[in-house]
């Protein structure tokens, strides 16, 4: 580590025992000898952005570790998150990124990714400077004091919002602190956001730390196996079921279980619907992937869960979105069985629990069921709405001028140009939805935020994936709404050359929100530019290229398509700009969704709404 300052204590025969750093120093060394099992840094290095409270501490010691450790720097310290939290989700959770920022607004800009990787159980090292621990300069700049707890900083914002938070505020209290840190991200139950508010005093401070806490330590992630009981209890509702239906998570990706899921699958005939975290662990012309089920998902993948007498989930927390939990599986006479890693999320909805890792479960329990096949499924539903994803995406024919592209149109162009090397992603507004239908993935070609759901996520998250994954042809879909949000980090990717292609859509303002808004029985209002009370004129062409992209208009789906392809040959990102119609939904799949309507008052078209939200909701389940 060079510009260090040490002083090394030695026993009486002359070897070393300890070396003097600061704590930051200390953090930043053991921090770049964790290692996966590949020989790899489990930490791929740390995004920050400087100022009071991380500048002369955190700072200096990621100055002094060098490429060791190696410093991203970012535009914004939530967008720096997305892309940690876009990489570690590209990893599998098998590599992760810290991010550092100063105390006050830097820290506080952080919460809403804490509680991105939260909601996504990923890893995260959030490590915020905070105020002094000495409390000499109390108030110092951007310090939040509580009237009532001096114990209280700003800091204390990211306790819910992460897996495991700690406050350094002595610097041997690493030694504990650290490893606690890593054995919660590196734990497939308990993975989230781990942070590690640092006193901007302690920081600086020097401490003799023991060498021996700097040697490099491989850290295996874990695949805990299932109780017996519970697997025998799988056996048993799997042999009674007719008509099963397997709904496949993120899980299923993390446990690096897809070629399992698949035999399975195959092996007893049980077709298999994925959810946004999961889609792309089976193909999409698999025979048995019958598309996402929930709000924005497949017909037939919603009509397979309404007849099915038992669901089995895989890796799913059962969000009702992605997966319609709460109504489409409301048949008191249907069964769930719930194989996850974390009880939390295996016993919801009454399911039987099987807690355990989701290759060496499905392993277990198909072994044992052998060659039961039960086949309960009908190929031409499948291709039924196979045939209607191509209707929808196709290309317009004839166009009258003036005629603006659906979403659907924009997903044909780019799928008709995508290869098995794309990987199309987004977080928020029309296009996730859109996606979780109409996009046919190829394996591990997609990756959608949507635990969250944060507008923003987007570029920064493309850009994450692309550091995760550089060989691969990113896509980034986003609106011009989320665009809007946070667009920064394209100047960071322009900079570093990391190419990807932004599609971003614009349909003048918040268009998915507006068409709810519509469907709740509300009036239109505050979401589109024109109802509400600033109507901008934006060049996203222009606001690309100045922050170092490439960026073309593109005038239909036909230039979309040519644009896009030619994107291939650039080392920066690239960005095309299509207006869309701000109306047109999908007019495939679907289900109803919890959104409530105001129960009394209003007009005509209220108490319509009102009236649909009441017959669904009845049929909402009554117990989790």
């Amino acid at each position: 580590m060079k510009d260090e300052v040490v002083r090394r204590a030695r026993r009486e025969d002359g070897t070393m025992t300890t070396i003097r750093l600061t704590a930051a120093q200390a953090m930043m060394r053991w921090l770049s000898v964790q290692m996966t099992e590949d020989g790899e840094r489990f930490l791929e290095g740390c995004w920050a952005i400087f100022g009071h409270g991380n500048v002369a501490g955190i700072g200096e010691a990621l100055h002094g570790i060098g490429d060791a450790f190696p410093t991203f720097r970012g535009q914004n310290e939530q967008t720096m998150c997305h892309a940690a939290i876009a990489y570690a989700k590209t990893q599998r959770r098998r590599r992760a990124m810290a991010v550092t920022s100063s105390i006050g607004p830097g820290a506080t800009n952080m919460v809403t990714a804490a509680a991105l990787a939260h909601v996504n159980r990923l890893p995260l090292l959030l490590i915020p400077g905070d105020v002094f621990a000495n409390r000499r300069p109390d108030p110092v700049l951007q310090q939040i004091e509580d009237f009532d707890d001096g114990t209280v900083s700003a800091n204390d914002c990211f306790k819910p919002v992460s897996r495991y938070f700690d406050r350094i505020t002595r610097p041997e209290q690493l030694l504990t602190a650290l490893p606690r840190a890593m054995a919660v991200m590196t734990d497939p139950q308990n993975c989230g956001p781990a942070t590690l508010a640092f006193c901007q005093d302690v920081q600086a401070e020097s401490y003799d730390f023991p060498e021996a806490f700097f040697a490099p330590k491989v850290w295996r992630i874990r695949r805990p196996e299932a109780d017996p009981v519970e697997i025998d209890a799988a056996i048993e509702m799997i042999r009674e079921a007719k008509r099963p239906l397997i709904v496949a998570g993120g899980g299923i990706l993390y446990s690096g279980a897809e070629a399992r899921l698949a035999a399975f699958a195959e092996a007893h005939g049980i077709p298999v619907v994925e959810t946004q975290a999961g889609k792309s662990a089976l193909a999409w012309d698999h025979p048995l992937n019958f598309g996402s089920p929930g709000v924005t998902g497949a017909a037939c993948a919603n009509e397979l869960a309404a007849r099915a007498d038992l669901i089995i989930g895989v890796g799913t927390r059962f969000q009702d979105f992605t997966t319609g939990s709460w109504t489409v599986f409301a048949d008191s006479e249907r069964r769930l069985l719930s194989i996850n890693l974390h009880p939390y999320d295996a016993q919801k909805h009454g399911a039987q629990p099987v807690v355990g890792d989701a290759m060496g479960v499905l392993e277990r329990i198909g072994a044992a069921l052998g060659d039961l096949r039960l086949d309960a499924h009908d190929p031409a539903a499948r291709e039924g709405w196979h045939a209607a994803v191509t209707r929808i995406t196709a290309a317009p024919e004839d166009a009258p001028q003036g005629y603006l592209p659906t979403d659907a149109q924009v997903i044909g162009a780019v799928q008709r140009q995508a290869t098995d090397d794309t990987v199309v992603m987004c977080a928020a507004g029309t296009m996730p939805g859109a996606l979780q239908v109409l996009w046919q993935a190829a394996q591990h070609g997609y990756h959608m935020e949507y635990g969250y759901s944060c507008m923003g996520y987007e570029v920064a998250g493309a850009l994450g994936i692309k550091m995760a994954a550089p060989d691969k042809e990113v896509v980034c879909f986003v609106g011009d709404g989320s665009y809007m949000m946070a667009n920064s980090e394209l100047a960071t990717a322009a900079a570093m050359r990391r190419p990807f292609t932004v599609v971003l859509t614009d349909n003048r303002g918040y268009g998915c929100i507006n068409r709810l808004q519509i469907e709740c029985g509300g009036a239109e209002f505050n979401n589109m530019y024109r109802d509400s009370n600033v109507q901008p004129e934006i060049d996203f062409v222009a606001h690309a290229r100045a922050m170092g992209a490439h960026a073309v208009k593109a005038d239909g789906i036909a230039a979309l398509e040519a644009e896009f392809t030619a994107a291939r040959a650039r080392d920066i990102p690239t960005v095309i700009v299509i207006d869309t119609d701000a109306v047109t939904g999908l007019d495939i799949g679907g289900h109803w969704w919890d959104v409530a309507v105001p129960q009394s008052g209003g007009p005509e078209r209220l108490e319509q709404a009102r009236e649909k939200y009441n017959v669904n909701a009845a049929k909402q389940r009554v117990f989790d």
